[in-house]
């Protein structure tokens, strides 16, 4: 499955689950009835098939990809005893393009047509003297023609919804008397998830907070979001963080960072003392900083919407350079070219007012840097020169006095090693280790151990015949034989 289709069924389940929600508020309010019934219905028959038509068989892929899922709920009111009697209908439903995430394309899909929608819409107002609520999800977007065209279908209300690409949704009613809280109804993402967006924008945006900020009006049409809920999501990030203010200046709803500590307010301060306590050259600096903040955030945004009319200015001279060039006669080139000399000018002019502007920020910026240095170095509370000294002298006492003791300690366990043990303990001890050796060979074993072997005998020399005259002598006179005596 390709990242589309899988963004595609991301967005219609997310958009039916936020819907759900809001239908059952919605009930005995916009919605008129006092019987209900809730029907859940798709078209996973016909994507089944256009799956078998691609010869794919896959049973994960189909529970994968967009179904065209829809919630249906319909009102009644009681009749009698036994019946009842149609209120209204109302309809959540998703309508994307199934053929081409059943093609397996890699491609992204189209945006949904003029006449595609029409037939959606016809498919789904089944009962003609009912009142019918149609909102109708589009996860791949529509086209211009889509969104401008006005359905009107008798008794059928029709809001389109399609997401915004920053994580919202944009609602469309097609209908110029539409009541407004009943796009409302077809908003999946809730209160509360809108302001937890502004929050995170303003968390991706801190960097801009520290030159500039941030203002109500410019962030709710980036965001297509109401001013009130981003003007909620303001004022619940400077509760949180001590460093962000909001305050509203010159009609236009700010949000910038002051000083690093709010400062308790004066409720008797009046105008001249405030001014002289800004333009004093010593103390409240904390002010100081949240004013020239509030007054850079100010300029800032003066300054970006001048940028922005630059940048139109700039389209329009293009538009009027291609114009000049593709112009065939003398009088409409010196129309164009008139305009084009005062175009430009403007543009002169505006880019002299953006660059006086960045230099009074950067001015202000400056002074707010020097402001915090020295409320940074007042929170801190260094000491002074003498104490400084003082304290050096103190630890370096503590710790000659500490190596002194270290030296103590070391020769007392010294002596203490050596008054642990006694003779008669090293003796035992001595014993001990004799009893762990291995144990002894016998006497006899060491002795023939030790006892060198026999020399072999040498082979026995032929025998000489001995002569009777002269038998051999033993040394002390006698002689002897070798047979005279048996042994």
């Amino acid at each position: 499955m390709n990242t589309d289709a899988a963004k595609a069924f991301q967005h219609e389940t997310d958009f039916l689950a936020g819907v759900e929600s809001n239908l059952e508020a919605a009930k005995g309010k916009q919605l008129r009835g006092s019987i209900w019934q809730v029907t859940r219905d798709d078209e996973s028959d016909r994507l089944r098939a256009l799956l078998a038509s691609n010869r794919i068989y896959d049973r994960e892929k189909l529970k994968s990809l967009p179904a065209n899922r829809r919630i249906v709920l319909q009102g009644f009111e009681r009749r009698w005893l036994w019946g009842k009697r149609p209120t209204g209908v109302a309809i959540a439903s998703v309508l994307t393009p199934m053929s081409h995430y059943a093609s397996d394309s890699d491609a992204g899909a189209e945006p949904v047509g003029l006449g595609e929608l029409v037939d959606h819409v016809r498919r789904l107002a089944t009962r003609a003297k009912v009142p019918h609520l149609i909102g109708v999800c589009c996860p791949t977007g529509l086209t211009q023609e889509a969104k401008r065209a006005k359905l009107d279908l008798p008794g059928v209300t029709v809001v389109l919804i399609e997401p915004d690409g920053s994580g919202g949704w944009t609602t469309t009613a097609c209908g110029e008397d539409t009541d407004p809280r009943v796009p409302k109804i077809f908003d999946p993402e809730q209160a509360k998830e809108k302001v937890d967006r502004v929050r995170r924008m303003v968390e991706q945006h801190s960097a801009d907070l520290l030159t500039g900020g941030l203002s109500v009006s410019a962030t709710a049409e980036k965001m297509n979001l109401p001013e009130e809920v981003v003007r909620r999501g303001f004022e619940e990030v400077a509760q949180e963080d001590p460093e962000l203010r909001a305050a509203q200046r010159e009609g236009e709803f700010l949000l910038f960072r002051g000083a690093a500590v709010q400062p308790q307010e004066r409720k008797s301060m009046n105008v001249v003392d405030r001014i002289k306590q800004l333009f004093a050259s010593d103390g409240g600096e904390a002010e100081k900083i949240n004013v020239l903040a509030e007054r850079r955030a100010l300029l800032a945004q003066r300054r970006d919407r001048i940028y922005e009319d630059i940048g139109g200015l700039e389209k329009k001279e293009a538009d009027l350079l291609a114009q000049g060039k593709a112009a065939t006669s003398n009088v409409p080139k010196r129309r164009l070219a008139a305009q084009l000399a005062q175009l430009r000018k403007d543009i002169a002019r505006q880019n002299t007012t953006a660059a006086m502007l960045n230099k009074q920020i950067d001015i202000i910026s400056t002074d707010i840097h020097n402001l915090t240095l020295i409320q940074q170095g007042e929170m801190a509370s260094l000491p002074d020169t003498e104490e400084l000294t003082e304290n050096a002298v103190k630890a370096e006492e503590m710790l000659e006095t500490l190596k002194a003791d270290a030296d103590l300690v070391g020769s007392l366990e010294t002596g203490i090693e050596e008054t642990l043990a006694s003779d008669d303990e090293l003796a035992i001890l001595k014993e001990f280790e004799d009893v762990q050796a291995p144990p002894a060979a016998a006497p006899t074993q060491q002795i023939a151990e030790a006892r060198p072997a026999p020399p072999q005998a040498a082979p026995p020399a032929p025998a000489q015949p001995i002569s009777e005259e002269t038998p051999p002598s033993d040394g002390d006179g006698k002689s002897r034989r070798a047979d005279a005596e048996p042994t």
